[in-house]
């Protein structure tokens, strides 16, 4: 196995031989000779890198996929090794998509089963299991869509008259196996002619096979290059082998092309040979007329479609009986081209379902099997006998190699749902597993009961719940894909919430689009508490790295009155501080979005006041006096009869006043008012009795100078008065 080499040629990293040419970094600057070591660290997604750190010998200068240039090399290389099970065929970027596009369909269904449930048992008649196949079918339909290959090959305007294969969508093994799981489970109306179903799997994935193994249809791509440079195809023998191959799998249009490509409908050849001519189209003709049992015929296909199985059989003992006619006809001996009378005849033979050329010209046991369906077997309806016939196909034509579609049909064949769920699983990964149970269970009760029961060897939950738990975990482990995660959580009834709680709480708060698509999340789900919860960790993160107004906002959406209050109490410490403070801006922008709801957290309603009185003050230096000290006055009256006014602040309040208790003009406080100010500024001298009392940080004869001030100022409101 190729891998990264050490000194005695043991194999560090080894690597899948399919990976042809890994990702090779050049390391300019290393440690200087004899150093030499091995670093191995995670990189995107699935893939390893492993740095090996050589010494400058020629022993050490030999790596995997890499030229050896023990001259030049100096430093080392770093390989980049992706870990995984699952096929190449769609890379990361298609498998985002069909990761994000199957998140609709998937949702849907799970509403429909929600609602089929909720439905009392004496409503689930047989109307309503026709409906569910249906939804189960709609569903399969709209995956296999997402499943289709883009990326399509550059066709010709002009029909090659030459071209035997028709070049369309380049085929992937997932779809393959999408399909095959859709034949044999979901679609409840193919069941009677799975045969002629297989014939046409085959046809469109025929060519994923000769990957691993020689088939029907790379025999046709060989021979479809040769028939550009033979002047007579009918000599050659490969032509009368693609044509029993290619019939013997039911490929007919394939066949009666061939077929017309022979020599003698050439215009300067149909005189010398007519007979000839007449058997082939004679043959041809047998062909496009084969009787098949089936629901409709596509344009594209031959044969006569036959929905009964007696009008069915009636046609097929017709058609048998018109090629042992034409077998035993004596045109043959008017016949001078040997290959062409002996190919034409062995096309009869397959026709009449001779076993011995039947294994001949099949290349694999599938084939094999098709074969015996369409010629041997032509009555066989559903599942009857198909295991039992596929292991004698097995063992005459066994197979070495074998390719990842070839062990879900066994599982499939042999009726066994766990071997088909391994096999999705180690060729296809979680998503395939978690989508293709929905197909699985699809009015089958014996794998409902395993796939649905709970176990306690897994914790509690179901098969079913396991594995959309593990490919929501594949989900969650990327940046682009884990908000889809959710809709796959919440199906899981056991330990789905859990988890999805988990996720959420996982995902960085630093990022506000992020956060709010995390909240999005919540609001769909119904997942309040939780929302709540990651809005007070935003808000701390925001308040402890300097962003104070984000901190505050998201506090107040979480309506978290603990951390608010305590907010508000740092903003306290403002509180008596002079008006030149460079902070003022700061805790006011802070006040202006904390909210005046007193609610929301206690004592807010005091610093909005305090705000305004704050700004009359800064007006009055300003050179607005009048206004501004009447605004100022009746700011400072309503802070000293609110309750929620701290005792503490009464006397900061009182001296930033003591300006417009001695106001030169005239008093700007009534008797009342004055009285209500002595009455406070007595409350407070009490108060500063108890030993729990915090005195203010103001100048010692702050409390004469304001019981001065209001004397003064009662007086002079007296003889106005």
């Amino acid at each position: 196995m190729p891998g990264i080499l050490s000194e005695n040629n043991n194999a560090l990293v080894p690597f899948s031989p399919e990976v042809r040419d890994p990702i090779v970094y050049h390391l300019h600057q290393t440690p200087k000779p004899p150093i030499s070591r091995l670093s191995i660290s995670w990189s995107r997604g699935n893939c390893l890198l492993v740095s090996f750190f050589r010494t400058k010998t020629p022993s050490s200068e030999s790596e995997a996929n890499s030229e050896e240039n023990s001259d030049e090399e100096i430093g080392g290389k770093v390989v980049e090794v992706k870990l995984s099970s699952e096929n190449g065929e769609v890379d990361d970027v298609q498998r985002r998509k069909i990761a994000y596009g199957s998140v609709s369909p998937f949702a849907l269904l799970q509403s429909r089963k929600i609602s089929a449930a909720a439905l009392p048992n004496m409503l689930m008649g047989s109307s309503n299991r026709i409906d569910w196949w249906q939804h189960i079918m709609e569903y399969s339909t709209d995956i296999k869509a997402l499943l289709e290959n883009s990326k399509m090959p550059p066709s010709s305007v002009i029909e090659d008259p030459m071209e035997v294969l028709q070049i369309g969508e380049e085929p992937t093994s997932l779809k393959a196996a999408w399909e095959l799981l859709e034949i044999f489970y979901a679609d409840k109306q193919a069941q009677p002619w799975l045969p002629e179903r297989l014939v046409d799997w085959l046809a469109d994935y025929d060519s994923l096979l000769s990957s691993t193994m020689t088939t029907v249809h790379s025999k046709l791509v060989d021979l479809q290059k040769e028939l550009v440079n033979l002047p007579a195809i009918e000599d050659d023998p490969k032509y009368w082998e693609g044509l029993s191959s290619a019939l013997a799998v039911g490929w007919l249009d394939i066949v009666v092309k061939l077929l017309r490509l022979h020599g003698s409908y050439q215009l300067d050849q149909l005189g010398n040979r007519e007979t000839e001519n007449g058997l082939v189209e004679a043959v041809a003709v047998l062909v496009s007329k084969m009787p098949r049992m089936r629901s409709e015929l596509d344009d594209s296909v031959l044969g006569e479609c036959f929905k009964s199985k007696p009008d069915f059989m009636k046609s097929w003992e017709k058609w048998r009986g018109q090629i042992a006619k034409l077998e035993c006809s004596g045109f043959w001996i008017q016949c001078d081209h040997r290959q062409t009378r002996e190919g034409l005849k062995n096309l009869l033979q397959i026709m009449l379902g001779n076993s011995n050329i039947l294994n001949t010209v099949t290349c694999h046991w599938l084939e094999l099997y098709i074969s015996n369906f369409l010629y041997i077997r032509p009555f066989t309806m559903g599942l009857e006998g198909m295991y039992s016939l596929a292991q004698k196909c097995m063992q005459v034509k066994p197979l070495s190699n074998t390719h990842c579609l070839m062990g879900l049909i066994h599982g499939i064949l042999g009726d066994n749902i766990e071997v088909v769920l391994a096999e999705c699983s180690r060729s296809f990964g979680p998503w395939m597993v978690s989508h293709a149970i929905e197909l699985l269970t699809a009015g089958n009760t014996q794998a409902e009961i395993l796939l649905h029961e709970e176990r306690y060897n897994l914790g509690g939950i179901s098969i079913e719940e396991l594995h959309r738990l593990v490919y929501a975990q594949v989900l969650s482990s990327h940046p682009l894909t884990w908000q889809i995660a959710p809709v796959y959580l919440t199906s899981c009834t056991k330990q789905g919430m859990g988890l999805l709680e988990i996720l959420l709480y996982k995902q960085p708060v630093i990022h506000n689009q992020l956060l709010l698509k995390v909240l999005e999340i919540c609001r769909l789900y119904d997942l309040y508490s939780i929302s709540s919860t990651i809005m007070k960790i935003a808000g701390v993160y925001h308040w402890k790295h300097g962003r104070k107004g984000s901190g505050v906002f998201w506090l107040q959406q979480a309506q978290d009155e603990v951390r608010l209050n305590k907010i508000a109490q740092q903003l306290f410490d403002f509180v008596g501080k002079p008006i030149s403070d460079n902070s003022f801006k700061q805790w006011e922008g802070l006040i202006e979005l904390l909210g005046s709801e007193a609610r929301t957290a206690g004592g807010l309603e005091f610093l909005h006041k305090y705000r305004d009185f704050k700004k009359s003050l800064q007006q009055v230096q300003d050179g607005k006096a009048r206004e501004a000290a009447q605004q100022a006055i009746e700011s400072l009256i309503l802070l000293m009869k609110n309750p929620s006014t701290p005792q503490r602040f009464w006397l900061p309040l009182l001296h930033d006043s003591l300006m417009f208790l001695n106001w030169q003009e005239q008093p700007l406080l009534n008797v009342s008012q004055t009285n209500l100010l002595l009455n406070k500024l007595q409350e407070l001298s009490i108060a500063r009795m108890r030993p729990d009392y915090v005195e203010a940080d103001l100048p010692s004869q702050a409390l004469g100078s304001v019981r001065l001030a209001l004397a003064t100022n009662l007086g002079r409101a007296i003889l106005k008065e």
